[in-house]
């Protein structure tokens, strides 16, 4: 029989006769390792239940609330319907999982006369669908699994007990990267015909990647020990067969000569990049101009593209996509992930956002009601902030949720919310780190972890919007969301799986549920994406994929913005950042800095190959475009957003790509030497954090670390401001120190205050009286220097004008007290200070 295809026909297994030797039936194993192998999976995929559950239970709260909205319905009532139709709708999917897998195990169980092709199971070995082990490779059901791998049950592929997915062991280096992410090897059994294939049947010294390639020119038809007649070894000698593989070998030899030098290169220009650019905000960068880090970076993103590229082309598309977690990695991935939900009730931010997003929820407990106009200056009736469409859900769910339970709606946001942010956000993180790390997933999170711990500061880190701003939209968005958004495009890309599908349709409504910038980065994220697999010629993954991941937030946002209307002219000209300012903000300047730009502009490279390295390299090609000088003030002119642009890094998962630099490989044989480098980068990395940063910690990042959980408000204006909440108070403002009306409104509506933030008066025309009145009142309460105080007639026709019925101020103030009480004011009640004889007593006087 001429052997010159894959698979040989053969004819179907009969049954045996009495007289005739029947093959052994393999012994089951024990049922109690069968029952701990069910435990240890499932217990590896709980960061991948959490997550998933978690973005389709608040896609399904956001799309319940984007149509209360239509309808006026109450958040309340919006809940209740939420808390009945999440647990259905689980319930019922569940139950549907269940009845497809019974029915899909029923079909493949009933026999069949069918031939089998040699690359399956023989005679006499159990084939993928005998899955009497219970091992769950059943072959029916591979792209449902919840943690992403498509294996559906199996144990990991060989993870348990290595080194955090590692399949460095066996000298298989699993799936990692030779610069470009020529493959080394899988770590794991593939599947299919061409599983245990023979030597090239060529003498050229050729690579990882050559190999596979003659691999595809002689393929072989056995499992490894089947060698007979027709195998790789017997085609050897086919003077037919072996010249063109011969041939295809030298040339793939020659290519990857190139192939090294184009990496090498796009190494060093990519490292001089990341060099310059954190060398360019500090004193021995002085002069140095941005472009050049801006063109060599860019130069380096195209040539990270070329390599994925080529490697997309030449590796195996049955290569695995990537080892399951192991039990231990998950455990190790749900314990750093608890701890970050415990800290973060001790740590508290000052952060002034948080009177809107707060506030907005507290107006939602206390009134049923989600405010769709101003709610700060006014009692929901003047128009609302352009810059604020009334479209993201995680405030009223804060909201309505302390309604529920009669819990302050800070408690709300800071006791319950955010520990579930916390973790979720520390699981979505793992999860993209494990997909797209070529090995040592475990290593790998650490590094990013300890990046967003030890990076950030008063100004734009990653870290600062971690466990500091987890409960603001904007910082669930760049920690858990962008995060999940790459992993699932990248399952999407690998399986094209209807289930992927979902979760990026779901993500993305989950996205505008959180924030509106998710209209601005989802685009750009998305199209880097996209823009590689056109590359690769999968349009039609791409255009599906853009499709379900921008449809409903950038509409959302488009009907919020023909109803609202657009952010006004003098809101779009506050703080905008340049190209270099923005990456200084973002990724830090000196050592810090050049890790980062290492991570930009080298870390595809290292990424796991096709998939993962491909979408790294479209994010960081964007990302490097973007950065050129010019570019982002050109986007700001044309589409009027400058006030946010400099939240463009958000798109890449740089703590990931940080991560993946202690994953590099090293062309020996000893794998104590790869891992003890690992070790050594890692420790390198986490070192420099801590030396040449701000931690997460720190005064300098405007937290404060608390011996018990607190609300993010520093805890003496709390005080002063929950003391005027409570006094028996005439109609009409609160006018006091700018601290403590800040604090006012994220403890109740009840209370209007003159000047909740000075930053949103720009929605109001800075140049009018409503917002020069509450300006000039505002300089008053503070008691500034002498030389700044308004005279007694300004403050007094400002007080008519505004209708303010008390003045809290300083008891330290004697000019704005002396004024008060000479425009009529009573003094009434009067606060000690916290520390007797020490400054901090208030005193308040009311409208006689």
């Amino acid at each position: 029989m001429s052997i010159t295809d894959q698979t040989v026909a053969v004819a179907a297994v009969e049954p045996a006769t009495a007289d005739e030797a029947t093959v052994p039936t393999p012994a089951r194993p024990r049922r109690a390792r069968v029952v701990a192998g069910h435990l240890r999976r499932g217990f590896a995929a709980i960061p991948a239940v959490l997550t998933d559950g978690a973005v389709l239970a608040f896609a399904l709260w956001t799309l319940l609330y984007h149509a209360a909205l239509l309808l006026d319905l109450a958040p309340s009532l919006t809940l209740r319907t939420w808390l009945v139709t999440g647990p259905a709708l689980a319930l019922l999917a569940v139950a549907t999982r269940f009845a497809l897998r019974w029915h899909r195990r029923r079909r493949s169980a009933r026999p069949t006369g069918t031939t089998v092709a040699s690359g399956d199971a023989p005679a006499g070995r159990p084939g993928r669908h005998t899955d009497t082990a219970g091992t769950g490779t059943d072959g029916t059901d591979g792209t449902a699994d919840t943690d992403g791998t498509g294996t559906d049950g199996t144990d990991g592929t060989g993870t348990d007990g290595t080194d955090g997915g590692e399949t460095d062991g066996g000298e298989t280096d699993g799936a990692e990267t030779d610069g470009a992410g020529a493959a080394r090897g899988t770590g794991t059994a593939a599947s299919g015909p061409a599983a245990g294939a023979a030597a090239p049947p060529s003498a050229v010294d050729v690579t990882p990647v050559e190999r596979r390639n003659v691999d595809e020119v002689a393929p072989a038809t056995e499992r490894d020990g089947d060698r007979g007649p027709g195998t790789a070894a017997a085609r050897t000698q086919d003077p037919a067969r072996s010249e063109p593989a011969a041939r295809t070998a030298a040339a793939t030899a020659r290519m990857s000569v190139a192939q090294r030098l184009l990496t090498a290169l796009v190494l060093l220009i990519g490292t001089g990049a990341a060099i310059t650019a954190g060398v360019a905000g500090t004193p021995a960068g002085e002069g140095l101009s941005w472009w050049v880090p801006a063109s060599a970076g860019i130069v380096a993103a195209v040539g990270a593209v070329l390599l994925t590229w080529r490697t997309w082309r030449v590796a195996p598309a049955s290569t695995p996509a990537a080892p399951s977690p192991g039990a231990w990695q998950s455990a190790y991935a749900l314990l750093i992930a608890g701890g970050a939900a415990v800290a973060s009730l001790y740590l508290a931010r000052n952060t002034p956002d948080d009177i809107y997003y707060v506030g907005r929820s507290v107006w939602v407990a206390e009134r049923d009601q989600v405010p769709l106009n101003d709610f700060l200056f006014s009692e929901n009736v003047l128009p609302p902030m352009a810059s604020q469409p009334p479209v993201a859900s995680i405030e009223v769910l804060a909201g309505a949720l302390a309604r529920l339970f009669s819990l302050p709606a800070a408690s709300a946001t800071w006791y319950v919310l955010l520990p579930i942010m916390a973790v979720l956000a520390v699981l979505a993180l793992w999860r993209l780190v494990q997909r797209w790390a070529p090995r040592r997933p475990v290593l790998a999170f650490t590094v990013a972890v300890a990046f967003l711990a030890l990076v950030c500061g008063p100004d734009a880190a990653l870290g600062t919007f971690h466990l500091p701003r987890l409960y603001q939209g904007k910082g669930m968005f760049v920690s858990a969301v962008v995060p999940l958004m790459w992993l699932y495009l990248t399952r999407w890309f690998d399986e094209r799986s209807r289930r992927a599908l979902v979760l990026i349709v779901a993500l993305s409504v989950t996205a505008i549920g959180l924030t509106t910038t998710a209209a601005i980065i989802l685009p750009m994220l998305v199209g880097g994406a996209a823009l590689m697999m056109l590359l690769v010629g999968r349009w039609k993954a791409a255009l599906v994929a853009g499709s379900a991941a921008l449809a409903y937030p950038v509409g959302v946002v488009a009907v919020a913005q023909l109803i609202v209307g657009s952010a006004s002219e003098a809101a779009a000209d506050v703080n905008v950042w340049g190209a270099e300012r923005t990456f200084q903000r973002t990724f830090q300047i000196g050592i810090v800095g050049v890790i980062a730009g290492l991570a930009l502009w080298c870390g595809p490279l290292l990424a796991r190959r096709r998939t993962p390295a491909l979408l790294a390299a479209g994010g960081g090609l964007t990302l490097s475009v973007l950065l050129l000088p010019g570019v982002l003030e050109w986007l700001g002119a044309l589409t009027g957003i400058s006030v946010v642009l400099w939240r463009v890094p958000w798109l890449l998962a740089l703590p990931a790509l940080i991560g993946l630099l202690c994953t590099v490989w090293l062309p020996t044989r000893l794998r104590s030497v790869r891992a003890l480098v690992g070790v050594v980068l890692a420790g390198a990395m986490v070192a420099s954090f801590a030396t040449y940063a701000t931690p997460m910690w720190a005064e300098r990042s405007w937290v404060q670390v608390h011996g018990e959980p607190v609300w993010k408000i520093p805890q003496q204006r709390l005080g002063i401001a929950q003391w005027i909440t409570t006094l028996d108070r005439p109609d009409g403002l609160v006018l006091a120190p700018e601290t403590a009306m800040r604090a006012i409104p994220m403890l109740t509506t009840r209370v209007r205050v003159v000047m909740p933030r000075d930053f949103y008066l720009v929605e109001y025309d800075l140049n009018s009286q409503f917002a020069q009145d509450r300006l000039l009142l505002t300089r008053f309460a503070n008691s500034g220097a002498a030389e700044g105080r308004p005279t007694r007639e300004q403050v007094a026709a400002a007080l008519e004008r505004l209708d303010v019925g008390t003045i809290c101020v300083y008891s330290g103030n004697r000019f704005a007290r002396r004024t008060a009480q000479r425009l009529g004011y009573l003094e009434f009640a009067e606060r000690p200070p916290p520390v007797p004889d020490q400054p901090g007593a208030v005193t308040c006087l009311r409208r006689a």
